[in-house]
């Protein structure tokens, strides 16, 4: 582990003068005296590259984390050389490296300063290891933020923080503990309203100090490989995490269910306990899709197993399950038993596919099932195998979805709860010790078992989760925030990891609804409740020794306020979908922090709870015991609450009434809102008419519906509905364009048009600028049912002439 600071030491070498500099189509090197060389690559015009090797050469180019999917390209590429700087110059910025020592200062292209080296690059051979331990320093402006850095546990302004990134298993963690269960070295700097990012892609163990140890400097440093980070430029913050989004990866779409209500517990078994808890949830008419099985349901907690006295005929209880609208979700672990007679670990040993010990023996550890040996996914050979093994579970039994944990990796009964650092990897033909790989071991796991889910479960869409994961596994899996605590503390800390996750590329994501240790008490998981089903990942979760942990574990009330919520997330189904559309296409969060939302008002710069769940809901979670309401922050704009339809004007700290069936939640207006009406499980009915929520504006909105066959891969071949609506509202007419793209047909063919704010009586109502007869259309005082596949909807006071 590190334990030098960031103080200047005797052991640091920094680079010497710039004695060559060459330029390759997108790359320029700089070569120094003692064998440094700074490789900078432009990607885009707002995104670079700064590779550095102190040997005088680069080993093999290779990230995990990059989607090489994605195509880059700029638009405007000049080197320059000065007296004492050489220039690079894009459409975007300028980037000055200093010929004395390779200090790198980033300017706009109107000359102001983004960001710039301190010590800049610097190293410590790292002779007990091999290798150096590498260090960068940038100078910290006066009311500069930051923010990312993935599910940390603390502010979501990481000024005055030291993090660390080290995949562990850390159960009942508290507030500001270090390290957790994900690594995401990336943060959004800000300062004088403009907005950068930097991606520090090194898998080994790294730490971040933002102005924590000396008042002025932000640095950042690994244990060992290279030191190679991307800048991104906004100026916006959307800008930064929608590029880094497109760097690292996105998702595809979920099948819809995976975005409804999940109830999971350590455990439920057997057969009967199962059927149980589901028909307890049809039974108080709380909908459901999703049923999860932890290790329990396994033979002695070996993978790929079922236990025949609990469960003797799994395919038929799948089946009875998905009959009554439930998916089933089964955990699998890394650790495979070590057993002479159980055909997982045959397959491994007899193909060589465990993890070694420096030494040669196979790397040895005690989890659930007693002493285990551990597969490598980082083998190619072995994610290969690993897919194939899901075969049984998806493809015959019916599972729906794979829940991956204690994939840290999380090993008992030794000090630092995970693998000894000498333990070997192949690393995708890089073959390296467990202190590169260790952080990536989750991700890898989580990449073959979706690829094993998908083949299966294809033409369905996969469903993976889970616990550890490093940049980049967004591209395979969903997450949860690991083993919280049934306190309020903890509700805090799950509302700013989710918005931290979000705009940090993993918007997938959800923390255990009422806490996974310890007992809630039932206006705790009440308020959890209403936090959580506005978390694109839903699930309540607990760890069972302390007692039930379902909705009815409390009193009526506590079943009344989950079946609110719940139902209210199911009528937002389309709108939680069309964010997930948005997230996958063009890289937006789903959750928006509020300087994510207006950077440029100091006021938001350190608010932690209210956040936007899409564009123009904001939610605000009531996270004390006893409360009646709330301060508040809404941000600039103008707002209706949700529960009163009262107008608000933002850009104020006000105090917000509540009840305890209630949390604060407030409608941008403008905002066309679509809801579904409410089922119990995704799928159950067939819709006649959806109904959009209008909310007034004096002035221009735009909102979108995105819907496709809620699973499956037709969307990608443009069966998908995509309806974008401008609103356009005057004092006495309002005005719906909608503009559709896409071949998918709904089942619906209407729209439930409600308008709230409508500042007049409808007289007159046009749609495609022809007036159709009120009776025809006005099923309400200012509610409308009118034909799915208009053009454009106009309607007007009495009275007004055209």
């Amino acid at each position: 582990m590190i334990t030098n600071t960031e103080l200047e030491y005797k052991g640091d070498q920094y680079p010497s003068a710039v004695l060559e500099v060459k330029q390759e189509a997108d790359s320029i090197f700089f070569s120094t005296g003692n064998n440094v060389i700074l490789k900078v690559t432009v990607l885009r015009d707002s995104l670079l590259r700064f590779r550095y090797t102190t040997k005088g050469y680069f080993s093999n180019d290779f990230s995990y984390a990059i989607d090489k999917t994605q195509s880059h390209g700029y638009n405007f590429l000049e080197l320059t050389e000065g007296t004492d700087v050489y220039q690079i110059k894009t459409n975007k910025v300028v980037c000055m490296i200093r010929k004395a020592d390779l200090r790198v200062a980033i300017f706009d292209l109107n000359g102001n300063i983004i960001l710039e080296d301190e010590s800049g690059f610097h190293w410590e051979e790292n002779y007990h290891f091999g290798g150096n331990i590498v260090k960068m320093s940038k100078i910290s402006h006066e009311g500069e933020s930051y923010y990312g850095m993935g599910d940390k546990a603390s502010h979501s302004n990481l000024k005055g923080k030291r993090v660390e990134n080290w995949a562990m298993d850390q159960y009942a963690f508290h507030k500001d503990q270090e390290p957790l269960y994900k690594v995401v070295p990336f943060y959004i700097g800000l300062h004088n309203k403009k907005a950068y990012g930097i991606f520090f892609d090194n898998t080994f163990r790294t730490c971040f100090d933002f102005a924590h140890e000396r008042r002025n400097i932000t640095s950042f440093w690994a244990e060992g490989g290279e030191m190679n980070y991307y800048f991104i430029y906004g100026p916006d913050m959307a800008d930064v995490v929608t590029t880094y989004t497109h760097l690292t990866g996105k998702p595809e779409m979920p099948p819809m269910w995976t975005l409804g209500y999940h109830q999971c517990k350590w455990s439920y078994y057997p057969e009967s306990k199962v059927k149980e808890i589901t028909s307890k949830f049809r039974e108080l008419r709380i909908p459901c899709d999703g049923i999860y099985l932890d290790i329990d349901y396994m033979e002695g907690f070996r993978c790929f197993t079922w236990n025949k006295e609990y469960f003797p005929d799994p395919k038929r209880m799948v089946a009875e399950l998905a009959e009554d609208g439930f998916k089933t979700v089964v955990i699998i672990d890394p650790g495979i038993k070590i057993d002479p007679n159980y055909w997982v670990y045959k397959e491994a040993l007899e193909k060589d596919y465990f993890c070694k010990r420096a030494d040669g023996p196979y790397m040895k550890g005690k989890v659930w099932p007693g002493e285990c040996n551990f597969p490598d996914y980082t083998n190619p050979e072995v994610r290969e195998w690993w897919a194939g093994l899901f075969k049984e579970l998806i493809a015959d039994i019916g599972v729906k979805g794979v829940w991956n944990d204690m994939n840290e990796p999380a090993v008992m009964e030794v000090p630092g709860k995970t693998f000894p650092m000498d333990v070997r990897h192949d690393y995708d033909g890089n073959p390296c010790s467990h202190r590169k790989a260790h952080n990536i071991y989750g991700t890898q796991m989580a990449r073959a078992t979706y690829e094993g889910v998908k083949r299966f479960a294809y033409p369905k869409r996969p469903f993976i989760i889970t616990r550890s994961a490093y940049s980049g596994a967004q591209r395979y899996t969903s997450s949860w925030t690991g083993d919280n605590v049934a306190s309020w503390e903890h509700l805090w800390i799950a509302n700013i990891q989710m918005q931290r996750m979000s705009i940090s590329g993993m918007g997938f994501t959800g923390s255990d609804i009422g806490g996974f240790a310890e007992q809630p008490s039932g206006e705790l998981y009440a308020r959890w409740i209403q936090l959580g089903v506005f978390h694109p990942f839903c699930r309540t979760h607990s760890s069972g020794d302390h007692g039930e942990q379902e909705p009815w574990s409390f009193d009526a009330e506590v079943i009344d306020i989950t079946r609110k919520f719940v139902e209210l997330r199911y009528k937002l189904l389309p709108y939680l979908y069309t964010m997930f559309w948005d997230y996958v296409n063009d890289g937006v969060p789903m959750l928006k922090p509020l300087v994510y939302f207006d950077q440029e008002d100091i006021q938001t710069h350190y608010r932690t709870d209210e956040f936007l769940f899409g564009n123009q809901i904001l939610v605000c979670p009531i996270l004390e015991p006893n409360a009646q309401g709330r301060r508040m922050y809404l941000p600039r704009g103008n707002w209706y609450n949700y529960w009163t339809n009262e107008w608000i004007c933002g850009g104020k700290e006000l105090w917000v009434s509540t009840a305890y069936h209630e949390i604060p939640i407030f409608i941008k207006e403008g905002a066309i809102i679509p809801n579904y009406p409410i089922q119990q499980y995704v799928g159950e009915k067939k819709f006649e008419e959806i109904s959009l929520e209008v909310y007034y504006k004096e002035g221009k909105e735009k909102s979108t519906l995105y819907e496709d066959a809620q699973d499956g891969y037709d969307y990608n071949k443009g069966r998908y509905s995509h309806s974008t609506f401008s609103f356009r509202g005057k004092e006495k007419e309002v005005a719906i364009l909608q503009h559709k793209e896409g071949k998918f047909v709904t089942d619906y063919n209407k729209y439930r048009v409600r308008f709230y704010g409508l500042p007049f009586e409808i007289g007159k109502v046009q749609i495609d600028n022809e007036e159709v007869n009120l009776k025809d259309v006005l099923v309400g005082k200012n509610e409308l049912l009118v034909d799915k596949d208009f053009t454009e909807l106009h309607i007007a006071a009495k009275g007004l002439k055209k």
